[in-house]
């Protein structure tokens, strides 16, 4: 299938601009690359250490410097639904590496938090930083320079960006994902979100709420909606990083044990010692836009507007939300799950699965097939489901089935739910920001009202409750950005937002903060780019300014006259309790060097050049081929 126009243009763009950094950052890729195992430039002191507490029969291998070695770097804990499982997974990949030829230390482990537990909490302003604290975790346990390959052991919001982000920074080292699946079904996500509006309303009590959530979040595994967690997991199968079919299996069965061994087991045989495969090479410009496209076709997160910025930025790959944009107008909804649907990622998986979608995709020639992926082969190598073999003792894949089991949740892309993608960028004088409308219904995403300021979720909430929002208008939420305070999600004005829109009326969010995943149906425009401290003109608005809010001709716009616009100035708030108190002084090196959220919200750069060295050359005048490039790597490769 020929590769579609739109996704052909997109990506060269891509290409093109990343030029620069793409090269910098292969080149010290290159230079990091190490001739048989890594450990070997390691002086005997160093590696005695490496080894001291192994076992007999693994330290004996470790010294030889013939086996290739394998880092687990986890994000367990048991507090995590979705993280719990992974308390049995070390053991796995260590018996399963030792049955190929190779051994398995634990590198490390990376802070994971839940927002589902930090949601409205002080705590909550530090979760989008944590990603790239997990990062800087990731290098540590990478730094001791011990290891040929790893394993990642992630599944949650930040954490699989914050670990691929770090596994891109050891970009010369092959990375395997291991998701531990999700949890199985409890109460309907529906069911649940009617109980939160009608707590909000004041018709149910807390003890029926904390029922209800309890039902629903129930045993290990990954909540079942389809917020940021879930994403994550769906674009580590477009993008290659897992193998086949492993997002969604659930935690604590054969299958999915067979699947973390056999990740394992390819882990070690992707490295320098055997079919080399680098995750820095792997995820190139178009690795990047198959996972843009993912996202697109499936309703994901909003947050991965700035995950997503941020991991092609460790690649040294520059993405922009005009990218997001430009693909969505194309790309095709191929799937109805919570809050874009009734269904849950369980009822997803049986329908069909990644598979399944990846193939449509494919199909469609919206996702590329010419990239490489942890098997060494093209995307469509990836269109398959994963079962026990005969001897359930190992994992056999069959093709992904030929059609949907449940066309509510899940369709070919000849008969999409939606022609595009269901998320816009929308921008004008009040900046750019983006709006995620595959759950908003036609009728909603314009919308003409006047503002109410509020300069915090509480005092939003104060006025809903005190009966003072019964009326149109457009909340303006601000001083959320990654600056101000960390870029919390605000997911405790979404039960009273759609009990407004449900009356009857015209409502919706403009904010610089962050909805993900879970936003719903009300319209909200959001990640507001720039933000007031880097300058942005969300500070200029006022109380009874008109806004218009309109997916349609893609419009955030403050209906004030050009001459009494500029004359403003900008709004100020005392922001000094949002660096005190529950851990976040320790963030204030973050807070004070995060870049936009347009470029990822990230407190890191793009890579810098690095000299020309020796077996590296110089890019020529038309960028055919820079250091360490693609072109460069199969020669040597051959």
């Amino acid at each position: 299938m020929a590769v579609h126009p739109v996704l052909e243009t997109v990506t060269a763009r891509i290409i093109q601009r990343s030029r620069p950094s793409r090269g910098a950052y292969l080149a010290h890729l290159e230079a990091a690359r190490v001739k048989g195992p890594q450990r070997g430039v390691l002086a005997c002191t160093n590696l005695a250490h490496g080894f001291a507490a192994f076992p007999a029969n693994d330290k004996l291998a470790l010294k030889e410097l013939k086996k290739p070695s394998v880092a687990i770097v986890s994000a367990y804990n048991d507090m995590l639904s979705a993280h719990q499982p992974f308390e049995g997974f070390p053991a796995i990949i260590k018996d399963a590496v030792r049955k190929v030829g190779a051994v398995a230390q634990f590198a490390g482990g990376v802070p994971a938090m839940c927002d589902g537990v930090t949601q409205g909490q002080p705590g909550m302003e530090l979760s989008l930083f944590s990603r790239d604290a997990i990062a800087m975790a990731a290098g540590i346990a990478l730094s001791h320079n011990m290891f040929d390959s790893a394993v990642y052991l992630g599944v949650c919001d930040k954490i699989v960006p914050g670990l691929l982000i770090g596994a891109l920074h050891f970009g010369h080292l092959p990375a395997v994902f291991v998701p531990a699946g999700p949890m199985t079904t409890g109460l309907s996500n529906k069911e649940k979100a009617a109980i939160r509006q009608r707590y909000a309303q004041g018709k149910a009590t807390r003890d029926e709420l904390l029922e209800g959530e309890s039902q629903s979040y129930h045993g290990a595994g990954t909540c079942t909606f389809y917020g940021t967690a879930n994403s994550n997991q769906m674009l580590m199968e477009v993008m290659g990083l897992h193998l086949p079919g492993a997002a969604f299996i659930t935690p604590g069965t054969p299958l999915r044990d067979a699947l973390t061994a056999a990740a394992a087991q390819r882990a070690a045989q992707i490295t320098e010692q055997g079919e080399y495969l680098p995750v820095g090479r792997i995820v190139d410009e178009k690795c990047i836009v198959n996972a843009v496209v993912g996202l697109l076709a499936t309703g994901g997160s909003t947050n991965h507007t700035l995950h997503l910025v941020a991991i092609a930025k460790a690649a040294g790959i520059v993405i922009d939300w005009n990218d997001f944009d430009e693909l969505s107008n194309v790309v095709p909804l191929l799937t109805r799950i919570y809050p874009n649907g009734d269904a849950d990622v369980n009822h997803f998986h049986a329908a069909g699965g990644t598979g399944f979608v990846i193939r449509e995709l494919l199909d469609a020639g919206l996702l590329h097939d010419d990239v490489t992926t942890i098997l060494g082969k093209g995307l469509r190598a990836h269109c398959t489901e994963p079962f026990l073999n005969e001897t359930n003792d190992g994992v056999v894949w069959k093709d992904a089935v030929a059609e949907s089991g449940d066309e509510k949740v899940l369709r070919k892309h000849t008969n999409p739910f939606s022609p595009d993608g269901g998320m816009v960028l929308v921008q004008g004088n009040l900046g750019r920001a983006v709006m995620k409308v595959s759950a908003v219904k036609e009728e909603h995403r314009t919308v003409e009202a006047p503002a109410l300021v509020f300069n915090s979720q509480e005092d939003f909430m104060a006025a809903y409750k005190a009966g003072k929002l019964d009326r149109d208008f457009v909340a303006v939420l601000r001083f959320q950005g990654p600056r101000a305070n960390g870029m919390p999600e605000l997911h405790a004005l979404t039960p009273a937002l759609a009990n407004l829109q449900d009356a009857g009326r015209k409502v919706a969010l403009v904010t610089d903060g962050r909805m993900s995943g879970a936003s719903g149906k009300v319209p909200a425009a959001i990640h507001v780019s720039p933000e007031i401290l880097a300058g942005g003109p969300l500070g200029l608005v006022r109380d009874g300014d008109i806004i218009r809010v309109d997916a349609f001709t893609g419009t955030l716009e403050a209906l004030v006259p050009t001459d009494v616009w500029h004359a403003r100035s900008l709004a100020t708030a005392d922001l000094s309790p949002n660096g005190v108190g529950m851990g976040r002084e320790l963030f204030a090196m973050f807070r004070n060097s995060v870049c936009e959220a347009e470029k990822g919200a990230t407190t890191f750069s793009l890579p810098s050049p690095i000299p020309t060295t020796v077996g590296l050359h110089e890019a020529d005048p038309v960028g055919n081929t820079v250091p360490g490039s693609d072109e460069d790597y199969s020669m040597k490769k051959d």
